[in-house]
């Protein structure tokens, strides 16, 4: 007989946003001590293990995604939203990061659960990110007081159709660093520790992303999951480069250099970007160059993400739109809006840039997605690392 004074129950529910997948759990069900608060929420995903069987995580950097949220700490707010990313081979859980896909679903989930009151034809939830210290809006499609989960919306690297979730992040440059351009540079120069040297863009907008030429990698730009993972040397080329880049701006000590996993330090991301041509998506669809602006690969926890980043994609379109940058050389089109050609197709992102006392400010970021509610229920934790009194 299940014995269930051996373990402890924690409301749980797993969700899909955009092109991740994780859990939301609330901040009131986890131990008040930060430690022993991520001893549990490792338990419930079965970290440290790369199939992350023993756990609801789901063996990917793309499906161990974790949201803690709670009753609004910031004015103007409907609903806390800290991220996390559950290392699959670490003991460790890193919150200096922002995943803008997961934001989707959490948007959702707080019209779901009585957060924010029902408003036709959009209910526009209101979240504060406390990783960043910015506020996030979601836009709800609402019809005759239900949510509208059925339409025709597409998102490449997702099956299906369902209805559109606008996400806007409102001042999105200088997330991290205060800067857009951490370096104030367009461009900038790093040496390895070999000699070689490379030109990288590092902006920082929803997220902080180095980002460098695929040909300056002797990489095509349109390579595929199996054939980066194949290639070793591309990939300790980018992590090289990824890390001096952080030393650069301050995101990574010095002394750290020979200590920094994607694991330990996942910022910045690191992004490869090449100009548009002709190139065949993961499921074998010919995307032509006409579809896109720019191709662009992007490395999640040293692999190469399936699809691309909402917080990427939004550093790389405000890159595109100052003058000089790497994705400035190279995109085929002007505007506020890009076609980015990713892994499993396109993605459509807007940014709002402006140039104000010396500064490029990213005024608005904004770019649609999906979200679902996949299970709720209960994570299983034995008794044994929960202390019921360590409660919020």
């Amino acid at each position: 007989m299940y014995d269930e004074g051996q373990v402890h129950k924690i409301s749980t529910v797993m969700m899909r946003g955009g092109t991740s997948k994780g859990l939301i759990l609330r901040k009131a069900d986890l131990p008040s001590d930060p430690s022993v608060r991520d001893e549990v929420i490792l338990r419930i995903y079965g970290s440290p293990d790369p199939n992350q069987v023993d756990g609801l995580g789901g063996g990917t950097s793309l499906s161990s995604k974790l949201a803690i949220v709670g009753p609004p700490s910031h004015p103007g707010a409907h609903i806390d939203y800290t991220f996390g990313q559950v290392s699959l081979e670490k003991k460790c859980i890193d919150y200096h990061v922002m995943c803008g896909n997961f934001v989707t679903a959490v948007g959702l989930y707080a019209a779901e659960e009585g957060y924010v009151p029902l408003t036709e034809p959009v209910t526009s939830v209101h979240i504060y990110n406390t990783n960043t210290d910015k506020m996030i809006v979601a836009e709800i499609p609402v019809q005759n007081g239900q949510i509208q989960y059925n339409g025709d919306f597409v998102i490449d690297g997702v099956p299906g159709s369902a209805s559109r979730i606008m996400l806007h992040f409102l001042d999105a440059g200088g997330t991290f660093t205060g800067k857009t351009l951490p370096t104030g540079h367009p461009v900038d120069t790093v040496s390895l520790k070999d000699g070689r040297s490379f030109e990288v863009s590092i902006v920082d907008c929803a997220n902080v992303v180095v980002i460098v030429k695929a040909q300056d990698l002797n990489l095509r730009g349109i390579e595929l999951c199996h054939e980066l993972e194949n290639n070793g040397y591309a990939l300790q080329l980018l992590e090289e480069i990824r890390v001096e880049s952080g030393i650069m701006i301050g995101m990574i000590k010095e002394e750290d250099r020979e200590k920094v996993t994607p694991s330990t330090h996942a910022l910045p991301k690191i992004a490869f970007v090449s100009s548009p041509h002709d190139y065949k998506t993961i499921d074998n669809r010919l995307l032509k160059k006409e579809e896109i602006d720019i191709i662009a690969r992007y490395i999640s926890m040293g692999t190469l993400h399936r699809a691309y980043a909402v917080s990427g994609a939004m550093a790389l379109s405000a890159a595109s739109s100052i003058p000089g940058t790497i994705p400035n050389q190279l995109i085929s089109s002007e505007g506020s809006g890009i076609r980015i050609g990713h892994p499993s197709g396109v993605m459509y992102v807007e940014t709002k840039v402006e140039k104000a006392n010396g500064n490029w400010i990213v005024s608005r970021a904004a770019n649609g997605r999906t979200a679902r509610r996949l299970m709720e229920g209960y994570a299983h934790i034995p008794a044994s690392i929960y202390p019921t009194s360590n409660c919020q």
